[in-house]
């Protein structure tokens, strides 16, 4: 990003800010050689982006009595939060930060203030930055090794809380993410030397504690925290790393999840009620009033409802809210076929190969049509009346596909025989909802089917 582009041409390109807020930072703008000359310090504007993930420079000024922290404009670079907490602090609160740590993009640490800009109806709409070298080094960077200045650096722009406290429980050093969360949870500022309880007065147990190390989550007013304590003691000090991680917005996410979990069961529950409806409906109809031809195409019906209904009865036994064993629902529908046409066509037994893959309910239900149909054509067509036969039912993984045959020992598939419905539903469902192949083919001893499709996990 060149350095002429304007605050108007930067806030264009990466904000949602309102032409009088730009009036509002360009005007500002034009003071701030005059606020870097009178604090001695480089001051900045920044903006958050549309994405609301980082920040973008838009005016930078020094004072003329001191020496820039920066090498080389910043105008139209991005600050990021792991580097600069206090900037993303300010802008989410709108709350003033004072004599703060932070990293600069050229990799110097500083010591930095940051106060809101407000515009219309009182919105944040920018930050003014001012940054100073960062001359007093903190002192409890002995912990750290001081002839490597880049491990030194690390605690400054993690995103755990980092308190260190001495055996009077008072604190000797704290990274910017702590400073952050003392002023947002306690509305105060944090002070080394005072007392970790005044913060945080909860954590008696916690330090009272004779483990070394300890791991333990509270709540702390509306957030929810996990605790890491550990001992640095040697014959010289006795000091006491204590980690804060805000798990607010990881448990929320997992309270919906959970929520939605059980919404998504729920549905699931109810879809299956329904298509159970409808198989008794289809039942009742065969039993009362329809003519001997027209039962076997109602119980063809019948049995593509309760397949599509065996999806959501293998979801709601598991632990899994969306997915489906695939052998597991190819054993179910076959077996159910078997068992309700077995009388009229000789099956001797039905065998399933293969391991076991979870896939999709939504790719499952359209399985489930092919496997009905599939297994149904053997048990109908492979058999000649007063024998017997075998069927086997094979699922294997193919690099990213999964194949699934059907083979029977029968008379056999001749290309010559008449289009079905069932090869229809067959051949129009794999093509359009698995992305699949399908082929069937006469072999030496019967038929094989073969159905092929990308697996989607």
């Amino acid at each position: 990003m060149e350095r002429t582009m304007t605050v108007r041409d930067l806030c264009a390109l990466h904000t949602h800010l309102l032409d009088s807020d730009i009036q509002i930072l360009e005007n500002l703008s034009t003071n701030l050689p005059l606020i870097a000359d009178l604090n001695k310090a480089n001051v900045f504007i920044d903006c958050p982006v549309r994405e609301g993930k980082h920040a973008i420079v838009v005016a930078e000024a020094c004072g003329h009595s001191v020496k820039s922290v920066y090498d080389h404009p910043v105008v139209g670079k991005f600050a990021y939060e792991a580097f600069e907490p206090a900037v993303f602090y300010v802008l989410r609160t709108g709350k003033d930060m004072f004599v703060n740590r932070a990293l600069t993009q050229e990799g110097a640490m500083v010591q930095q203030s940051v106060v809101p800009i407000k515009g219309e109806c009182n919105r944040v709409i920018a930050v003014l930055i001012m940054e100073k070298v960062f001359r007093e080094e903190p002192e409890s960077f002995n912990q750290f090794d001081r002839q490597d200045q880049q491990n030194s650096l690390v605690p400054e722009f993690i995103e755990e809380s980092i308190f260190l406290i001495n055996n009077q429980k008072r604190l000797v050093y704290t990274n910017p993410a702590a400073i952050n969360l003392v002023s947002e949870i306690c509305l105060t500022d944090c002070v080394l030397g005072e007392s970790i309880f005044d913060y945080f007065p909860g954590f008696a147990d916690v330090l009272a504690s004779k483990e070394d190390i300890l791991m333990k989550e509270m709540n702390i007013g509306k957030k929810i925290i996990q605790i890491k304590k550990f001992h640095l003691g040697n014959k010289n000090s006795n000091e006491t790393f204590i980690i804060i991680r805000d798990l607010t917005e990881l448990r929320d996410k997992e309270r919906e999840l959970i929520s939605k979990s059980v919404a998504i069961r729920e549905i699931h529950h109810r879809v299956k009620n329904n298509l159970q409806t409808v198989a008794s409906l289809l039942r009742l109809q065969m039993r009362l009033g329809v003519p001997e031809e027209s039962k076997p195409h109602l119980l063809v019906s019948l049995n593509r409802v309760l397949s599509i209904s065996s999806v959501y009865e293998i979801i709601l036994a598991s632990s899994q809210v969306d997915h489906v064993d695939l052998l597991e629902l190819i054993r179910k529908i076959g077996d159910m076929i078997v068992h309700t046409e077995g009388q009229a066509r000789q099956c001797e037994s039905i065998e399933y190969r293969g391991e076991l893959h979870s896939i999709d309910s939504d790719i499952g239900i359209s399985v489930a049509l092919v496997v009905n149909e599939l297994i149904h054509n053997c048990v109908k067509h492979a058999f000649k009346e007063g024998t017997e036969g075998n069927i086997t039912v094979c699922l294997q993984k193919d690099g990213p596909e999964l194949e699934l045959q059907v083979r029977d020992d029968g008379i056999g598939y001749s290309p010559a025989m008449k289009p079905s419905l069932g090869l229809d539903i067959i051949r129009m469902t794999v093509e359009n909802d698995l992305d699949g192949e399908f082929s069937i083919q006469r072999i030496k001893e019967g038929t094989l089917a073969s159905v092929r499709f990308p697996y989607k996990r």
